[in-house]
């Protein structure tokens, strides 16, 4: 006779040698031993609340199911299988893919952060998808994540639940730069505030439709630094939080794009250098910054693993290197995370 600890579950039997005959006046029968020290039994079910089980039971044949309380904890189960972010632990700076089980005819929308998120259908028909994510600036603590479901008939569901965000734990480091990236004088403030809007324009217009597929990979053939988070100091002051993933690429190291997508900014800007950023769809880019050579043009479509340009020293740097960045709406995302998440099987 097999034994073992399980939480507060039900366990079922088929009847082929026990008989249950009703009795009004002890509407359940409350069994009592050394192994079930309390078990309910109602109906056809035996509760059993949280205690030592056996395998067997008078011959009788058993097996555990979900015990459903209440209405209310059915329905938190229900949305708790319904919706499943990858990964499961959110982390200030995490990339995240939210799978909301529901039919192909039905339509998804919802909210987090202050972000509207936007689903498309999986691969397989059976769920949609929103590849979104959490700003390595995020406030830590729970956040309220919407989901809402529209049926083909018409029928409306909501699967909202709360997500924790836990600190991601950055490290701060030390860098000299020129004094004109840490101090601008007037005339390069206002090329400064230029491209600032020009980069709000760029980013607030992203294709309605995934451009991706399959995994992410990474830019450059080079040894990647654990750089992203870092609180920056340049020339002694704290000037930013380092939103990006530094590849150790020597001068005029090809650099490819991460994933298929269309060019939305090739230019040179004042702290970026020669920067090619790629619109994948649905609020989602990726960034290289810094190049010595810029080999695509805005508005271009480009493939999975194309030649983007070569890396430099452009713009705000201490030295040849590939700064490249992952960006979903305003939020910054940790490369390294991107490039592990499994997503050959979503599209």
């Amino acid at each position: 006779m097999r034994s073992g600890v399980i939480p507060f579950c039900e366990v079922r039997f088929r009847l082929s040698s026990f008989r249950l005959i009703p009795c009004p006046i002890l509407p359940r029968l409350i069994l009592r031993g050394p192994a079930l020290p309390c078990l309910i039994f109602r109906g056809s079910v035996l509760a059993v609340a949280g205690v030592l089980f056996c395998g067997s039971l008078f011959g009788a044949e058993l097996f555990r199911t979900p015990v459903v309380h209440t209405s209310v904890e059915g329905a938190a189960r229900a949305k708790a299988s319904a919706v499943v972010l990858t990964p499961a632990v959110v982390v200030a700076g995490s990339p995240e893919l939210i799978r909301v089980s529901a039919p192909a005819a039905a339509t998804v929308s919802g909210e987090w952060m202050g972000h509207a998120l936007e689903f498309f259908r999986g691969r397989e028909g059976r769920a949609w998808y929103a590849l979104a994510g959490v700003d390595v600036e995020a406030v830590v603590g729970p956040s309220a994540l919407q989901i809402h479901v529209k049926a083909g008939g018409g029928a409306e569901r909501d699967l909202n639940t709360t997500v924790e965000i836990h600190a991601a734990h950055y490290r701060t480091g030390s860098l000299s730069v020129a004094p004109r990236f840490v101090e601008p004088g007037a005339a390069a403030m206002k090329v400064i505030e230029a491209q600032v809007a020009l980069k709000a324009r760029v980013f607030g217009q992203s294709a309605p439709e995934p451009l991706w597929s399959g995994d992410f990979r990474a830019p450059v053939s080079a040894q990647p630094t654990d750089s992203f988070g870092t609180r920056r100091m340049f020339n002694g002051k704290l000037a930013s939080v380092h939103r990006g993933m530094d590849f150790r690429a020597r001068m005029g190291t090809p650099v490819h794009a991460g994933n298929s997508g269309v060019v939305v900014l090739a230019r040179r800007l004042y702290y970026e250098g020669n920067c090619v950023a790629i619109d994948h769809g649905m609020g989602l880019y990726t960034i290289s910054m810094h190049l010595s050579r810029v080999d695509v043009h805005e508005g271009e479509q480009v493939t999975k693993g194309q030649l983007l340009g070569l890396s430099g020293a452009t713009g705000r740097v201490t030295g040849p290197h590939l700064h490249w960045a992952v960006r979903w709406k305003n939020a910054y995302l940790d490369p390294a995370k991107l490039l592990r998440m499994n997503l050959r099987g979503v599209r």
